[in-house]
């Protein structure tokens, strides 16, 4: 009879986020090859884009609730053979709808990884949700690195087609079905804990819980739909972007390697606010950034971003157990929503910015640019709200216990 593993379980559960964030890396990277290939406008490589976010979201609000019901290893079956078919269909598409279908296949295989793996992760260390949540979300920023290093060498060195990039995909995919395969899985936390679905749907609908979600809009956009614009938006600042999209993902991976003792000095709420100011401020300074100076502003930015995503999931995991996988899966459908919504508007403002500039009669590289910095600009106001939210939350909650916050939540 097989055991549970529980460090076989996360390592694997480590392979499978770094496949979900090389699609990113390399979707990055290929965006504007794609336009140049298929003939489209940055807005129409936007939509195509977040396709795969809205896929995320699909996946995780029907495959959250699922979690519970069906088994974690199932959704992860769904993962793997959207991995598979998405990469196929992208690899041979000839057109604007084979590519939008190919991203969204990826989509719901990412958010299908996710909808599994978050509530795996705080089922066998349940004892350290934040910390260990981290540790997991390092492989997203650290396949971030690999894919984006990856698209380096394979495009802009060997000038290998973007079709070569994506099948690379197929290796570690298949290495993280053969290996969860064999696995044996353990029930989720909730059910093991005994607290019922009606228990889960009403932590779900408390004020903290829905002012989580508000946020998490924001903390995602600023965070992923910045990424994946960032090869157009760095386009002209003098050094590669690509490399300091791979530089921002390496300082978030470190940070979350060691996010333990930042967690223990600050607390949650103390982290998220910490993140929302250094993300301002890493975005102003991109947006007047030249030359290296572009990888001082990336550290700050990095760093601002960096526990954004683990910690919102770790706060709700701590502070509001009962939600359990449906407060963890709509948590991250939220951030996936947020980006889908977020990238089309991004593309429309560069092209409106660059339109503008070259009305204003700068030359081509000029204009793309002043685009760039404008746009940076307006992405910028997400955080700053954040910094408002997030210090709310810090000096109501930060003398309170996670027994009494969570008390409180079910009585409100």
């Amino acid at each position: 009879m097989k055991q549970i593993q529980p460090k076989k379980l996360f390592y694997t559960s480590c392979l499978s986020l770094i496949v979900t964030a090389m699609t990113f890396a390399i979707r990055a990277r290929i965006m504007s090859l794609w336009g140049t290939d298929f003939t489209l406008s940055n807005e129409q490589v936007g939509i195509i884009a977040g396709t795969a976010f809205w896929g995320f979201t699909l996946a995780q609000i029907i495959g959250g609730p699922l979690v519970d019901v069906v088994g974690m290893k199932k959704i992860l079956y769904v993962a793997f053979f959207g991995h598979i078919a998405g990469v196929v269909l992208t690899i041979f598409s000839l057109s604007f709808w084979p590519l939008f279908l190919g991203t969204l296949l990826i989509g719901i295989a990412n958010g299908s990884v996710e909808a599994a793996c978050n509530p795996l992760v705080a089922t066998i260390y349940s004892g350290e949700k934040t910390k260990m949540l981290n540790r997991f979300h390092m492989w997203f920023p650290g396949g971030n690195v690999i894919g984006g290093l990856v698209a380096y060498f394979m495009i802009d060195q060997l000038a290998l087609s973007w079709q070569w990039l994506m099948g690379i995909l197929l290796v570690p995919i298949a290495l993280y079905g053969y290996f969860f395969s064999s696995a044996k899985f353990p029930e989720t936390e909730r059910v093991s804990s005994g607290v019922s679905y009606g228990d889960m749907l009403k932590a779900c609908v408390g004020p903290l819980f829905i002012f989580m979600v508000l946020c998490m809009f924001l903390t995602a956009a600023t965070e992923l739909g910045t990424s994946q614009w960032i090869d157009t938006l760095l386009k002209q600042v003098g050094v590669s972007a690509i490399l300091v999209f791979v530089f921002i993902n390496g300082i978030m991976a470190i940070g979350r390697l060691f996010a333990g003792p930042v967690v223990h000095r600050l607390n949650p709420a103390g982290m998220l606010l910490f993140s929302a100011i250094f993300a301002a401020i890493g975005l102003y300074w991109l947006s007047n950034a030249s030359g290296y100076v572009t990888f001082a502003a990336a550290f700050v930015f990095a760093i601002g971003v960096c526990y954004f995503w683990p910690t919102m999931l770790g706060f709700v995991s701590e502070y509001i157990p009962k939600t359990g996988a449906i407060g963890l899966n709509i948590m991250g459908g939220a951030g996936m929503l947020s980006v889908a919504v977020i990238l089309p508007f991004m593309g429309n403002w560069y092209d409106n910015n660059k339109a503008k500039a070259l009305q204003a009669g700068a030359d081509a590289a000029t204009a793309e640019l002043q685009a760039g910095r404008d746009t940076l600009t307006t992405v910028m106001i997400m955080p700053i709200i954040l910094i408002v939210a997030f210090a709310i939350l810090f000096f109501v909650y930060r003398n309170k216990s996670k027994v009494n916050l969570h008390a409180e939540t079910q009585t409100a």
